[in-house]
């Protein structure tokens, strides 16, 4: 059963969100900065790095926050234009007390956002979370360091190299066999995919590889893979790559165009980790939206599912908690404990790529016995997502529907953990009912608490 979550006032499941200027403002952004400033140089002087994807607004942001953390007394380092994992590797790796990564992942470019990161290279604690968002609501002050306290804003161009150095040492594979399609979704993974899958020698064509500011997500990437499906079924490819934003999170195209989510990564992973005794507790996590089709895979394969709420960070948390090694989402954050504190699309691709030549398997091959029920899901923009999840309405007809789909199917209703919307997602034997149950629920919220799309 998913666990009720305490949602706070600015964060959400992936730090703050918002529409640049409009909610999330350079202002917030300096205030943000001004308290990790603060939080982080109590007893030293503080080293916090910073990290930013390819949206117009991505810069302002990144000089406001820098601006308001050395006002505080801490050293800014500026990693640029980088992948989100990037920055959460080298804050752990390189002993910084702090990282943060402007972002909002797989959002269009007018929205944005601020993920921080601890020193081990996890996301922030919930307890700091709460003391920034006290100091965003003036219920503390605080003073500017002063003469050889304030801190410095420095370039760290360096932080790239070190990373991609960090995954090829783990790494070592020949792809000079392979002819991969990569959708850079003119985002993070435009500074790390040529980059390193050319130096594997891989044979690459690359699309939505020329960022300007507005096209990230634009019609491309991961939540967009039509024109990458297109490239590859037309063009004799081994396999396609499709990342996000901010390149934490990858989906595979199949050489006949289809789709390979996470739920496949973590099927394919999950069964070669058990063939070579690497899969701790012989358990993989992953999140109550996985595929009905993976639990039944994996349940064959005699290996065991634990799920958690939506939310990387509590996938990664419960990997923690009882030490598994796999974890992810169907979305492609894809967490190898092993290497990795969080979803890393690239480092996924790469293990996706080891698995393959081990194997000498095809990447459809590979997935063959993975049988996914139809889903659907739908995303209903509302004026409040508590209230509308606790409307005694709504909460009948979700009762009424589970009813219905009980031993063949199941209804997720849940808020999103960064938009105003409530997701219904209905997985049946059918696309008929799951059409028919996702409408009986979704009508309901639509009616009483809907909004218009914007």
């Amino acid at each position: 059963m998913e666990r009720v979550l305490i949602m706070a006032k600015y964060f959400g499941t992936d730090g703050i969100r918002g529409k640049a200027n409009i909610n999330l403002t350079a202002e917030r952004a300096y205030v943000v900065g001004r308290y990790i400033g603060h939080y982080f140089s109590k007893d030293h002087k503080g080293k916090i790095l910073i990290g930013k994807d390819t949206r117009l607004s991505s810069s302002m942001l990144e000089h406001a926050l820098a601006s308001g953390i050395a006002a505080q007394g801490c050293d800014v380092y500026l990693v640029s234009e980088c992948p989100t994992p990037m920055v959460a590797y080298l804050t752990r790796q390189q002993g910084f007390d702090c990282g943060a990564m402007i972002s909002a992942s797989h959002n269009p470019y007018y929205d944005n956002g601020i993920k921080l990161f601890s020193s081990e290279g996890t996301k922030v604690s919930s307890d700091l979370e709460m003391l920034i968002e006290n100091y965003i609501d003036g219920k503390e002050q605080l003073f500017y360091a002063i003469g050889d306290e304030i801190g410095n804003i420095k370039d760290y161009p360096e932080g790239l190299d070190d990373y991609l150095t960090y995954l090829k040492s783990n790494f070592w594979l020949d792809l000079s066999h392979y002819r991969i399609a990569v959708d850079c979704a003119n985002g993070s993974s435009c500074t790390t995919a040529r980059k390193l899958l050319s130096s594997l020698n891989a044979q690459l064509t690359i699309i939505n590889e020329s960022p300007d500011g507005i096209n990230i997500n634009n019609h491309c990437g991961s939540t967009h893979p039509e024109d990458l499906q297109k490239l590859v079924r037309e063009g004799d490819y081994d396999l396609g790559l499709a990342f996000d934003g901010d390149a934490d999170r990858m989906i595979l195209v199949a050489p006949d165009g289809s789709l390979v989510t996470g739920d496949h990564i973590l099927y394919i992973c999950g069964c070669y980790l058990k063939k070579h005794h690497s899969l701790d507790n012989n358990t993989v996590v992953t999140t109550v939206m996985a595929n009905l089709g993976l639990f039944k895979a994996l349940e064959r394969e005699q290996i065991k599912v634990i799920q958690t709420c939506v939310g990387d960070k509590y996938v990664y948390e419960e990997m923690c908690n009882h030490n598994h090694v796999l974890g992810g989402e169907q979305s492609g954050h894809i967490i190898f404990k092993k290497y990795a504190t969080t979803g890393d699309g690239l480092l996924t691709a790469l293990v996706v790529l080891k698995v393959m030549i081990d194997e000498q398997k095809s990447i459809l091959e590979l997935c063959r016995d993975l049988k996914i029920y139809p889903q659907l899901l739908v995303n209903v923009h509302v004026l409040d997502k508590h209230l509308a999840m606790r409307d005694e309405e709504v909460r009948s007809v979700i009762n009424d529907v589970n009813g219905k789909l009980a031993g063949n199917g199941r209804l997720l209703v849940r808020e999103s953990g960064t938009e105003p919307l409530v997701r219904v997602m209905a997985e049946a034997e059918t696309d008929e009912i799951c059409l028919e149950m996702v409408h009986k629920v979704a009508d309901v919220i639509k009616r009483k608490y809907g909004i218009d799309e914007k």
